[in-house]
């Protein structure tokens, strides 16, 4: 028994038409939409709701402002949603109810997030992805790699959330849904993964010295790192702003492009995480910007020009001398 992945998030915002434009930029297909609420997918079947911040119902939130509000993780069966039931029914705002036709239980983590599981709607996709070509491999024969417009999306890959504490919050979810950590910032970070066996981690809790509480942002996976090029190319020529990247973070081996999000923190393309079993032994790590970015584009890319932002494009090869 073990939770395979996150399902579904919920944001609230006070803006629906410029989260309307933005994930649908982000490549996202509108599934449903309603007076109060946006409800997205990912290729897998994965959703992204997107909810008007008084729609009645909406759990509370963490922090002002728009923000996350809710996170539903998969499981396999009705038998492990049974189990699961068990071992948070006496936690703060345990639910057990009927959500769009499915049975959905949860109750509030210790960061005061409303924390759902359910029986996984996602289902396979066949994707192609591109071979990587080494010194020791060459899997790619006669075949350029794929050149991506824009991106979409598989699914929400990982979350990450301020709190206030993050060893309570760490052992919150290993005790309850079975998480493991796959490394840490002793006493000020947590790498979590749903299960031994898989990729690096599907939720990172962060603390500040201020004990802020709140979404820093969430993660969308894609096939590959050309995509995640394509698709940060294609973001910025919509007019959407760079956080950070294209970068490497050395810690999970993930290639990244992070924006800022209207509906919320942060918002990350990624592809080529590390994958994890259960021989894995966390490792611990100081925090500083090394740590965090092996390299990153400070800035971002110009989706025109394709260029560092700031860059002329004078029509000229980028290594042509003057």
């Amino acid at each position: 028994m073990s939770v395979l992945g996150i399902d579904q998030i919920t944001y609230g915002t006070d803006d629906l038409a410029l989260s309307r434009r933005f994930f649908l930029d982000w490549g996202l297909a509108l599934a449903q939409e309603r007076a109060d609420e946006l409800v997205f997918e990912c290729l897998n079947g994965c959703r992204v709701v997107v909810a008007a911040m008084d729609k009645p119902g909406l759990p509370p939130a963490i922090e002002d402002g728009p923000t996350l509000r809710e996170v539903v993780w998969g499981v396999a069966s009705a038998a492990d949603l049974d189990r699961y039931a068990d071992a948070i029914r006496h936690d703060p705002g345990f639910v057990d109810a009927e959500v769009d036709g499915a049975r959905r239980i949860g109750c509030t983590d210790p960061n005061g997030l409303a924390v759902r599981l359910q029986v996984t709607r996602k289902h396979d996709v066949d994707v192609q992805s591109a071979a990587m070509n080494t010194w020791t491999a060459k899997p790619r024969v006669n075949q350029p790699s794929p050149i991506y417009e824009r991106a979409t999306p598989i699914e929400v890959g990982h979350v990450v959330f301020f709190t206030a504490d993050v060893p309570e919050t760490e052992a919150f979810y290993a005790d309850r849904f079975g998480f493991v950590s796959s490394d840490r910032y002793p006493g000020r970070g947590a790498f979590m993964r749903c299960a031994p066996d898989g990729g690096h981690h599907d939720m990172f809790l962060l603390q500040l010295p201020s004990g802020k509480r709140g979404i820093n942002h969430v993660a969308f996976t894609v096939r590959d790192i050309h995509e995640v090029f394509g698709g940060g190319l294609h973001f910025s020529r919509c007019g959407w702003e760079t956080q950070l990247g294209p970068g490497r973070h050395p810690i999970s081996s993930a290639y990244f492009w992070y924006f800022k999000n209207p509906a919320g923190g942060l918002i990350e393309y990624y592809a080529d995480e590390d994958q994890l079993t259960a021989e894995w032994q966390p490792r611990d790590f100081e925090p500083g910007p090394t740590v965090f970015a092996e390299w990153a584009v400070d800035g971002g890319l110009d989706g025109h020009t394709r260029r560092q932002k700031g860059a002329r494009a004078d029509g000229k090869f980028l290594t042509e001398k003057k």
